[in-house]
């Protein structure tokens, strides 16, 4: 069984009541009754820093004390949360663990982001005829016009958000002493530049998402 140190279970509380506090403040509708949230964000740096297995705990405590407190969807919510969540957290920072390198994080983010679209397409289609009260058919028909340019875009737009935010959580985090230094050492231009370029390109990610996603949601 795993151990935890204080610290460790410090700092997964906090990052869990951050992700929380990110769904609960930000609900954004995006698309019909489609809202985006950031919470995977802050699960997605949980797992590039801790690994997926306490991304996963992380993601199904967060879900069920959201169940609990703002959601008005129950079980079905819960279970759609946790799915959504997992696909992409758990494939980012299972790749990242793999190959702790920034094209390993690269890497694992896009598909996430592409494992995450492919299972919530489906999901969608056998959950929401369910919730949403409405035929099954109606549902198809807003899979590829709907559910797939969401989630597609969410998860670009949250991969994005990771990328920028990772390295300044994790240097705020080492500086409290609630993660250990890294045992790399890189050069310091070499780092300056590649730092430069992390933020750029996440920038015009997360820029680009945003402007499809309200490209997206003004068509439907």
């Amino acid at each position: 069984m795993k151990k935890y140190d204080t610290r460790r279970l410090v700092t997964l509380a906090m990052l869990a009541a951050i992700a929380f506090a990110a769904v609960a403040f930000i609900r954004i509708p995006a698309v019909q009754f489609l809202k985006y949230e950031p919470k995977d964000v802050v699960l997605a740096i949980t797992g590039l820093l801790f690994g997926p297995a306490d991304a996963l705990m992380v993601t199904v405590v967060v879900s069920l004390v959201e169940m609990v407190t703002i959601s008005d969807t129950g079980l079905i919510g819960l279970l759609m949360n946790v799915i959504s969540s997992a696909s992409f957290v758990l494939v980012a920072s299972a790749l990242y663990k793999k190959n702790r390198t920034l094209k390993g994080a690269v890497i694992g983010l896009i598909a996430g982001v592409l494992i995450m679209t492919a299972v919530m397409v489906l999901w969608n289609y056998l959950i929401t005829p369910i919730y949403q009260g409405v035929p099954r058919s109606v549902v198809a028909g807003m899979l590829v016009p709907v559910f797939l340019p969401f989630n597609l875009i969410k998860g670009s737009l949250n991969a994005g958000l990771t990328m920028l935010l990772y390295k300044p959580v994790v240097q705020t985090l080492r500086k409290a002493h609630l993660v250990p230094e890294s045992e790399k050492k890189t050069a310091g231009g070499r780092s300056g530049r590649v730092s430069v370029y992390v933020a750029l390109v996440s920038v015009f990610v997360i820029a680009t998402s945003i402007l499809l996603m309200l490209a997206v949601g003004g068509k439907l």
